[in-house]
């Protein structure tokens, strides 16, 4: 139970940690930009994706010509002189002002990450200091599994990932702390 409680603890104090990172410092938004003429982007990209929903990579190559030496040298030649694009295409629109489902998702997302870190954090009597280095640890792990190899492989930018770093790491230190503290208070009453 004690694990439990330091979960929902832990995905509060994320979850709030998230709407300080994001509204109020940012975070969020390091390395995004607004493009020039918006109205035409968007107007290439129905004609240019389709109606398909999906990740993007432009300039793209068919996976079952990736074999081929020719298709890759054209492909090679045309990435070297295109602009690039990553993108989440959605073709039916979307509000995003309302974020009236994603905020209960992320709480759910954050509460889960924490219930899997006071999970560990709480395997042993650790000290605060131990189980705060655990929610350090798992914060850089999060960030060396997930966001570096979207800066290194699709192009991420590097203020991008380096805000998600600061922003996992401050967040998961906070949330550590409070779940460290739970933890160890359970602990030394239950002993």
């Amino acid at each position: 139970m004690r694990v439990l409680v330091a979960a929902l603890m832990g995905g509060i104090v994320m979850f709030l940690w998230g709407a300080v990172a994001h509204m109020a410092l940012g975070l969020g938004e390091v390395g995004m930009r607004q493009p020039v003429s918006e109205d035409t982007v968007l107007a290439s990209l129905q004609p240019g994706l389709g109606n398909s929903p999906g990740v993007y990579i432009l300039p793209s190559i068919d996976p079952a010509k990736m074999h081929e030496k020719a298709a890759m040298d054209a492909y090679s030649a045309k990435a070297k002189g295109s602009p690039y694009a990553f993108m989440v295409y959605l073709p039916q629109g979307d509000d995003l002002s309302d974020m009236s489902a994603q905020l209960p998702r992320q709480w759910a997302s954050d509460t889960l990450s924490a219930l899997a870190l006071a999970f560990v954090m709480g395997l042993a009597a650790f000290s605060f200091a131990t189980r705060l280095s655990i929610a350090l640890a798992a914060s850089v792990f999060a960030w060396l599994s997930t966001l570096v190899p979207y800066w290194n492989w699709y192009r991420f930018p590097t203020n991008f990932t380096v805000a998600a770093l600061i922003e996992q790491v401050i967040g998961w230190l906070i949330a550590g702390a409070v779940m460290a503290w739970w933890l160890g208070r359970n602990h030394s009453r239950t002993a």
